[in-house]
Parts: C-alpha cells; sequence; structure tokens
C-alpha cells in the first residue's frame, strides 16, 4: 500500500478507535474490535501498531504533529518568542481541548485504576514530546531569571490552566476561536513580560 493510502487508512483505524474509546473506554477496547469498526485485518493493526498502546500512542502523536511541527520549523526560523507563541499557542491549545483530545483525556481517567497505560500514553506522545522542544524555543529568546524549560512550563501553566480538565468533567464546552485567541494572547503577553 502507497504511503498517501496508508495514512488515510491509519486516519480510518483511528476515528474507529476514537469511537470505541468513547463508547467502551481504554480497558474495553480490543484491536479485534478496532479492526472491526475500521473494516481492516486485526492482522494490519497488529502490523501497524504493534499492539494497543501503540495504536494509542499514534493517536496522540497525530493529535500533536501539527503544533511539533510548528515548533521545530521555529528552531530553524529567525521569528521572535511572541510571533512563534501568536501560531503555536492557538493551535495547541485547540488541540488540547477539541473533543477527540476530551475522549482520550476521559478514557485515561477512567483507565487509572485498570491498567493506567493511556494516561502514560498520551503524556509520552503529548507533553513529554512538545515540553523540550517549547523550551529551545524559550531557551533562544535567554529568558531572564529562569530557564527556557521553567519559562516553558509556565507558559503551558497559564495557557492551559484548568481548561482540559473542565472539558474533561464536561463543565465547560467547546472554546471559541475568539477565546483561544485571547487567551493564547494573555499567556504570551505574560509569560514574554516575565522573561523579558
Amino acid at each position: 500500500m502507497d504511503e498517501p493510502k496508508q495514512n488515510d487508512r491509519r486516519i480510518q483505524i483511528e476515528t474507529a478507535a476514537y469511537g470505541l474509546l468513547s463508547l467502551k473506554g481504554y480497558k474495553a477496547t480490543s484491536m479485534l474490535e478496532v479492526a472491526k469498526r475500521a473494516k481492516a485485518s486485526n492482522e494490519t493493526l497488529y502490523k501497524w501498531y504493534g499492539n494497543k498502546q501503540g495504536l494509542f500512542l499514534s493517536m496522540v502523536e497525530r493529535s500533536v504533529a501539527a503544533s511539533r511541527e510548528l515548533l521545530v520549523s521555529s528552531l530553524e526560523g529567525d521569528q521572535d518568542l511572541a510571533t512563534i507563541l501568536d501560531t503555536f499557542g492557538p493551535q495547541l491549545l485547540q488541540m488540547l481541548t477539541s473533543q477527540r483530545t476530551i475522549v482520550l483525556n476521559r478514557a485515561a481517567a477512567g483507565d487509572v485504576h485498570d491498567t493506567g497505560m493511556l494516561g502514560r500514553t498520551i503524556n509520552e506522545g503529548g507533553r513529554d514530546a512538545i515540553l523540550p522542544i517549547l523550551a529551545q524555543v524559550f531557551d533562544r529568546s535567554e529568558p531572564k531569571g529562569m530557564t527556557g524549560y521553567e519559562a516553558a512550563e509556565l507558559y503551558l501553566d497559564i495557557l492551559i490552566s484548568d481548561l482540559q480538565i473542565r472539558r474533561v468533567i464536561g463543565v465547560l464546552p467547546m472554546l471559541s476561536e475568539t477565546e483561544v485567541k485571547a487567551r493564547s494572547d494573555r499567556a504570551r503577553d505574560i509569560v514574554v513580560k516575565l522573561i523579558a
């Protein structure tokens, strides 16, 4: 199967997995059920993903890919920190509060006492993949009074705050583009001022 077709097929499989995850949770979602729902062979799923954790790691990595790529490319360019955060902040915040991410987080919360694997997988493919690159971006701006890593953590704390958990427990609806931009601008302004 050529790469574009395989990518399309992976998207179909991962969409099926999101559907099952939403209905059944992580522990009760099996590779066989995902394969049936996606009209794929179980053999294909194991060949491409290795196991269930590999499938869900791929889903997380696909979710954060655009944010990660933006940060990596910004390290090669000469944009200032505020300009990078103008694009990165809204993109990351929209992804982190999207319905798919919330489905993953709800399932991870429900899995804590079963396998505990989904939460670790989300952290590995998400925060652990993004934070070191974001820290490099902050390091380039030579932050005063803290390391690039500390500045990156502070930025994420201000940007995200308790939004994800409020979305997970159902007390906060999807954010509008205006809300995402306002929150992103506020986080950028606070952190840029603190490290100047």
